[in-house]
């Protein structure tokens, strides 16, 4: 498994990675063998952005005494209340819940602490001068997290976020489909098929190459998701291509694009 640098996290990451968010809801025994394949095939990056109680404790289960040869984006806002995730920018529970994944994990530290969801220019903005990113230095300072990354959909806002020098490793949506789209299209609408047929597709959006170009020159590493379009890419009927890509093939896309580091996808089986 080839690596690849987080410059300003300072370690390095494998080029392709497990993206947790399926396993919520399956056994301890399934998330063992999915984790412990993962790791024994060269993966040592995981995301894990799922608040549900269950699924942290079974990951840090799966983990046990290998949890240093991984490196855990954890993150910071997904919470858990009323039975049900929910993003969150409360201190508050911001700090209730990076402490509770710390502990089911077994763990003193987060590799990279994910500031959760930001998809909005008045949100990033509230966060950039704001308790949230406090805290995230303070974790840092602190050494209870070794790097400060942030997820988002948008180019716009994570272009403001990554030039603004407070990110050290950003997660993005990345994919030959979502490239084509105006850099604000919600999340929800990239599931749409008709989102594609209102739009002009011309190539890559300048936006999303402007910020690839971006982390590489400033050493923003990205940690990429969505890269199968939540499954739709590898169907024909479902793929604005009309034609069914493959796992390889949008791995090796995601993978060309400036700046990015590792190519994080979910798995349901080892």
């Amino acid at each position: 498994m080839r690596q690849r640098l987080l410059p300003k996290a300072g370690f390095s990451v494998s080029e392709l990675g497990l993206g947790c968010e399926h396993l919520q809801g399956k056994d301890e025994g399934l998330i063992r063998e999915v984790v412990g394949a993962a790791l024994d095939g060269g993966i040592n990056i995981l995301d894990l952005f799922m608040s549900e109680p269950n699924v942290r404790t079974n990951i840090g289960r799966a983990l046990g005494n290998r949890r240093d040869q991984v490196a855990v984006q954890g993150h910071i806002g997904s919470a858990w209340l009323d039975g049900q995730y929910t993003r969150t920018r409360d201190l508050e529970q911001c700090r209730r819940f990076f402490d509770d994944l710390l502990r089911r994990l077994n763990t003193e530290y987060m590799d990279i602490g994910m500031i959760h969801f930001v998809d909005d220019l008045q949100d990033w903005r509230a966060i950039e001068k704001g308790p949230v990113m406090e805290y995230a230095q303070s974790l840092k300072a602190s050494g209870r997290i070794r790097a400060t990354g942030m997820s988002s959909h948008n180019a716009q806002v994570a272009l403001e976020a990554v030039r603004s020098g407070l990110i050290d490793v950003l997660m993005f949506s990345i994919n030959p489909a979502y490239d084509l789209l105006h850099e604000t299209t919600l999340i929800d609408d990239l599931f749409k098929g008709e989102t594609y047929q209102a739009q002009t597709l011309r190539g890559v959006n300048p936006v999303r190459a402007e910020l690839y170009r971006s982390c590489e020159a400033l050493g923003v590493g990205i940690t990429v998701m969505k890269t199968l379009g939540a499954g739709a890419l590898l169907e024909a009927k479902s793929s604005p291509f009309g034609t069914a890509l493959t796992v390889p093939q949008l791995a090796r896309y995601a993978l060309d694009r400036p700046g990015v580091a590792s190519v994080l996808v979910g798995c349901i089986s080892p």
